[in-house]
């Protein structure tokens, strides 16, 4: 079986300090939290930005600014921009960090409520444009996935070369409007995807570990973090995202599978070089 890739997602755009004081906002924070991660056996760093009150950005120059500090701690370190951005950013907006030529960047597989009128939108035509421009970039796209017929789409666009081949999936499980969390949903997402794609799991809440579990044992690859859960244990507050992708090593050694550094990340998925 091949090494466990472990995605880190420090940050997220709606967890805030009130539900974890450890969240990161500034630049500082978040560099202490992806050097944290990367040191317990993260390769990826799934990277939001804010500014220092919060407020979450897609701002290019905040995602420089941040993405050259995470570097200078942590130089091997895989960096996955977010292009899903908050509610309401238009495509051009929610685009801004691929213009900084990341090797991997996400790319959201379809329109979800998120909850109340919160309607997190990703047209046919937005994933298209996003689609081509990481071809033409370079950049290797992580196909987030909430349901199985983001799946479908994803299927259907790569037939009309919007998305490239190796394919890299998350399922993100868990959310409100999406898939549940249970290990039924993970079996029918797995088996929905095709046999030379990779994927990972992203289990929200108290999915995360479950979830985590199940990828470990099947062979995928594990993303946890304070974007989607922020708890440790039932009740207990985690002090940092290392801890949480410590807990997954743990996981992962008790089963025998080996971690995969950011180099053996890279092979895995197929990313040929460094963007710069």
């Amino acid at each position: 079986m091949e090494k466990l890739i472990i995605t880190a997602a420090i940050c997220g755009a709606e967890v805030l300090k009130e539900h974890n004081p450890a969240v990161p906002y500034t630049v500082e924070e978040c560099v202490k939290e992806a050097l944290s991660a990367y040191n317990a056996g993260a390769s990826i760093i799934h990277l939001h930005v804010r500014y220092d009150d919060g407020t979450p950005t897609q701002d290019k120059a905040r995602f420089k600014e941040v993405i050259d500090g995470i570097k200078a701690v942590c130089p091997e370190v895989i960096i996955q921009p977010s292009t899903g951005g908050a509610v309401g950013m238009t495509d051009d907006e929610r685009l801004q960090p691929t213009e900084l030529r990341p090797e991997m960047a996400t790319l959201d597989c379809g329109t979800l409520n998120f909850g109340g009128d919160d309607i997190f939108v990703n047209t046919e035509n937005t994933i298209k444009y996003f689609g081509k421009r990481m071809i033409e970039w370079g950049i290797k796209p992580e196909l987030e996935c909430f349901d199985k017929s983001m799946i479908d789409m994803v299927l259907r666009l790569h037939k009309k070369g919007f998305i490239e081949t190796p394919m890299h999936f998350d399922f993100v499980m868990g959310v409100n409007g999406g898939i549940g969390g249970d290990l039924r949903d993970f079996v029918f997402l797995r088996g929905s995807i095709p046999p030379d794609a990779t994927y990972t799991v992203a289990g929200v809440g108290r999915y995360e570990f479950p979830l985590a579990m199940a990828a470990i044992i099947d062979g995928g690859h594990v993303r946890v973090g304070f974007e989607d859960n922020v708890y440790l244990a039932k009740g207990v507050l985690a002090k940092s995202n290392g801890e949480l992708v410590d807990k997954v090593v743990r996981m992962a050694k008790e089963l025998g599978r080996d971690i995969a550094n950011p180099a053996e990340a890279r092979q895995i998925l197929g990313i040929k070089q460094l963007n710069g």
